[in-house]
């Protein structure tokens, strides 16, 4: 009979210091960039509902951006605010990089510091040269290095994420600027070769 309460204090001890998130990351969790909250050039959700409480740092342009919180740029790489104590290093950001298709996300890799995007840039490297007050969110006065991608290549990366509607259909203007996203990005590939 100790035995067993023995057990079962110590699975409420288990459950009450290590409680369980209300939400969770998965695949499931990104959908269409478009559907989400868009704010100058990038977009906000957040996963644990609190998306008046992400909006209003996002708006600000400074401050510490509450858990679950979505930031996303571009449809294949996206940074998800995790509970307290995920990674201290990031802030508790997680950053993930993804394939985007029409039926949707699959992550190709996630966590705090080792996530490389598609273009074999790491994640953490860029985003930890954010001043503070920013949380690690990179605009182009935020201290983080210049990407070398124009606002017109971000946009049409945007519109043409194949998980939302109407992104089949491509305009002149983003058309032209994917093309132009195409050469920085094999000049890029000769420059490290």
């Amino acid at each position: 009979m100790s035995r067993l309460i023995t057990l079962i204090v110590s699975i409420s001890t288990i459950l009450f210091a290590y409680p369980a998130l209300a939400w969770e990351v998965n695949e499931n969790s990104f959908r269409c960039i478009k559907e989400m909250r868009q704010v100058d050039n990038f977009f906000v959700d957040n996963l644990a509902g609190n998306l008046d409480g992400t909006l209003a740092v996002a708006l600000a342009g400074s401050g510490e951006y509450p858990e679950g919180s979505v930031v996303q740029l571009i449809p294949g790489e996206v940074m998800v605010k995790r509970e307290k104590g995920f990674s201290a290093i990031t802030n508790d950001w997680e950053f993930f990089a993804l394939d985007v298709k029409a039926e949707g996300a699959t992550v190709f890799a996630r966590g705090a510091v080792a996530v490389n995007n598609q273009l074999g840039l790491n994640c953490f490297g860029c985003h930890v040269k954010a001043k503070p007050e920013f949380d690690f969110v990179c605009r182009s006065d935020h201290g983080c290095d210049p990407v070398g991608i124009t606002k017109a290549m971000f946009t049409a990366l945007q519109n043409t994420d194949p998980r939302c509607d109407g992104s089949d259909t491509v305009s002149a203007e983003d058309q032209k600027a994917l093309e132009d996203l195409g050469a920085v990005i094999e000049a890029d590939r000769k420059s490290v070769v």
